[in-house]
C-alpha cells in the first residue's frame, strides 16, 4: 500500500514587511488584502498542527500543491524552501506551484527555483518524462505509483488569479500519460488550479481546462489532486474508461476566520488488488472551535473510497 498526503495553500506567515519599492503594481493590493482579511485566515499555529498530525499517519509521500507564499516577496521563497526542509527530504515531497507563487515577474529573485529539488523527476521518472529541457511536468515514479506534476502558475493583473498550462506542456502531458499507462501504473496528476471547467470563477480559473480535460479523457490518470479554491471537494472527470476522481483541499493554514473553511488534508491509501486498484481518501482537518481548543480539534472528516477500477487494457 502507498500512502500519499496532499496539502495545499499554505502561505506561509509571518509575512514579512515589504518595502515600498516591493509595493509596486499588483503586490500592493495583495498587500492591502492581506491586512484587510487573509492575515487573520492563514495562521502559523494552525499549519504546524495540520502537519504534526499529517506526519503522525506516516504517509510514504507529500503532495504540495502550490501557494506556499503570499506576495512572492525574496523573503517568502527562502522561508519556503526553510519550510520545506524541516518537513522532509526532496524524495519524500513533491511540489507544484501556485499562482501566489508566480505572483509578479521577477529577474533577480530565484524564486520557486529555490524548491527545484522539490520539482524535478526522480531517475525512474525521467525515463517517462517528455522533453529533458522543460522542468514541467516532471514525473516522479514510486513503485507502482507515478506522480506528474505540472505547473499553471503565471503572473497575472491585479484582482486576477487565472492560471494556465500552455500548448507545450499539454503536449508533454498527453505524451507522458500515454507512456505511463502501458506500464500500468497508478498515474496522480498534481495541479494548483482547480483542473475541471466551472469549478470557480473565471478570474480565478484554469484558462485552458477544456483542453485538460479533453487529455484526461483520452489517455487517462488515476487521480487528479489540486488546490486553490480553499475548499474540499470531490468531483470526477466521465471518461471512456471509468470515473477519475479530482480532489481538492482547504489551505493548510485556515483559522476558519472570514467563512473560510478550517485546514484540513487528504491521505490517500492506494493498493494492487487482483482486478485493479483501491484508492481510499481519509480527509482529516481541524473540527469545529471549542473554548478549550480555540483552533479546534483535528481529526477525520469524511472517508470515501474513490476507485476499485478493474485492470486497464494493455
Amino acid at each position: 500500500m502507498f500512502k500519499l498526503a496532499h496539502i495545499s495553500d499554505i502561505h506561509l506567515t509571518p509575512l514579512p514587511r515589504p518595502n515600498l519599492s516591493e509595493l509596486a503594481g499588483k503586490r500592493l493590493t495583495g498587500y492591502l488584502n492581506w491586512l484587510r482579511h487573509r492575515k487573520a485566515v492563514h495562521q502559523r499555529a494552525v499549519l504546524n498542527d495540520l502537519i504534526a498530525d499529517m506526519q503522525a499517519q506516516a504517509p510514504d509521500h507529500i503532495a504540495v500543491v502550490g501557494d506556499l507564499v503570499n506576495l512572492s516577496l525574496p523573503e517568502e521563497f527562502q522561508a519556503a524552501q526553510n519550510w520545506l526542509e524541516a518537513l522532509g527530504d526532496p524524495e519524500k515531497i513533491s511540489v507544484v506551484p501556485g499562482n501566489h507563487d508566480a505572483y509578479v515577474t521577477s529577474r533577480s529573485e530565484p524564486g520557486i527555483d529555490r524548491w527545484r529539488a522539490y520539482m524535478n523527476s526522480n531517475a525512474e521518472g525521467a525515463r517517462y518524462k517528455a522533453t529533458a529541457s522543460d522542468r514541467f511536468p516532471y514525473v516522479r515514479i514510486f513503485g507502482p505509483i507515478a506522480l506528474i506534476g505540472l505547473s499553471t502558475a503565471i503572473p497575472t493583473p491585479p484582482f486576477q488569479a487565472f492560471g494556465t498550462l500552455g500548448g507545450q506542456q499539454r503536449r508533454a502531458l498527453a505524451s507522458t500519460l500515454a507512456q505511463l499507462a502501458e506500464q500500468n501504473l497508478f498515474r496522480i496528476v498534481l495541479i494548483h488550479h482547480a483542473p475541471l471547467e466551472g469549478q470557480v470563477s473565471r478570474r480565478r480559473s484554469l484558462r485552458d481546462s477544456v483542453e485538460l480535460s479533453e487529455i484526461l479523457r483520452k489517455f487517462g490518470a488515476e487521480l487528479v489532486v489540486h488546490g486553490h479554491n480553499h475548499q474540499s471537494s470531490l468531483h470526477h472527470l466521465e471518461t471512456a474508461n471509468g470515473l477519475i476522481p479530482i480532489c481538492g483541499v482547504p489551505s493548510a493554514s485556515s483559522s476558519g476566520a472570514h467563512k473560510h473553511q478550517p485546514a484540513a488534508y487528504n491521505l490517500y491509501q492506494i493498493s494492487k488488488t487482483g482486478t485493479g486498484w483501491r484508492c481510499e481518501v481519509e480527509s482529516r482537518g481541524f473540527h469545529q472551535p471549542t473554548s478549550t481548543t480555540p483552533n479546534g480539534e483535528i481529526g477525520e472528516l469524511a472517508r470515501t473510497i474513490l476507485s476499485a477500477s478493474p485492470d486497464r487494457d494493455r
